[in-house]
């Protein structure tokens, strides 16, 4: 069976950058409430002329530098998103065009803040089949474009951007002890009213907005996180104690506390960019994952558990060793 490697990773984010203090300007709220209840200061705005498809081409670009590769080199991409550019065809096959792919396989993940743990083990499963040899993996949103700017309980926790990484498949040979060494994913649709979109081509023909109940979410959000990273740790034959860093899903920085206290990982393990980029659901663990990465903290021979759960309720979790 091949291994699957990851040897690039890239991201993007739109132009404009938000305060606290500018969304005060327009919602009632302010930066004291936010930051106490999120820890969010900041997140980037797409303009005119910026899609998930083209913070998603960026992205891609870059991890296509970082692994020393051609576009012409990826055979499968997998994109999550919950903001497409389209209803259809496929967003990633508009990122297919743009790079100049002539030919691949190329589809779209919907699994929302999960979306990126999907598009990993979806690939992961792919390559290690022996059926395609390289691929693009990205997480990419535009969520400012489904957000009730009137409700300040959510509009004030989102933001746009695209992660992306390139996994190649190896023999165990070569890969040695790098590559996905296990991932876990778990869907429970009885949530669906907590964490929803109010619209959609079959229900009511319009995109919709963003709905939320955001107790509800965290409290969910901080039992099948842990669980889910145990279950994954467990499957590599892992111990918390083994972890480098934890790259989660970047909601809310009280969720991502209660999580590591939960399964006794020290805060300082991990990798937090809520702060800047708000909420980005899919792209949120690619975005922090090329942070560390380029940054120096995550080095080759780290073991990294990437998370995250969404609505659906979908959450994941996978151990990857750099």
């Amino acid at each position: 069976m091949m291994r699957s490697v990851i040897t690039g990773t890239g991201s993007a984010l739109p132009k404009r950058r938000v305060s606290n203090a500018e969304l005060a300007e327009t919602v009632e709220t302010s930066d004291e409430w936010i930051v106490e209840r999120t820890g969010i200061r900041f997140r980037h705005i797409a303009g005119d002329g910026e899609t998930t498809s083209s913070l998603a081409v960026d992205a891609s670009r870059r991890a296509l530098e970082a692994a020393g590769l051609e576009p012409s080199d990826i055979d499968l991409i997998v994109l999550a998103t919950a903001t497409p550019d389209q209803t259809f065809p496929a967003t990633a096959t508009i990122v297919q065009a743009e790079l100049g792919i002539l030919d691949c396989v190329a589809f779209d993940v919907a699994a929302v803040c999960s979306g990126f743990l999907y598009a990993v083990q979806v690939a992961d499963s792919m390559l290690r089949s022996g059926t395609h040899a390289r691929a693009l993996v990205i997480g990419a949103e535009t969520f400012s474009r489904i957000l009730d700017w009137e409700d300040r309980a959510t509009c004030v926790l989102f933001g746009d951007g695209a992660g992306a990484m390139v996994m190649e498949a190896r023999e165990p040979a070569e890969a040695g002890d790098r590559g996905v060494l296990a991932a876990k994913l778990h869907a429970d649709g009885r949530y669906n009213e907590l964490l929803y979109v109010d619209g959609g081509p079959s229900t009511t023909g319009t995109v919709g907005k963003l709905r939320m109940k955001g107790r509800e979410v965290f409290r969910h959000a901080v039992t099948n996180l842990s669980a889910v990273m145990t279950e994954s740790l467990t499957l590599a034959g892992l111990a918390p104690n083994a972890v480098d860093w934890v790259v989660p899903h970047q909601a809310n920085a009280r969720i991502l506390d209660a999580t590591a206290k939960k399964l006794g990982l020290a805060p300082e393990k991990v990798v937090v960019t809520v702060d800047r980029h708000a909420n980005t659901s899919a792209a949120s663990v690619p975005l922090a994952l090329d942070e560390a990465v380029r940054d120096g903290r995550i080095k080759p021979g780290h073991l990294v558990v990437l998370e995250a759960m969404g609505g659906g309720f979908t959450w994941g979790a996978a151990v990857v060793r750099f």
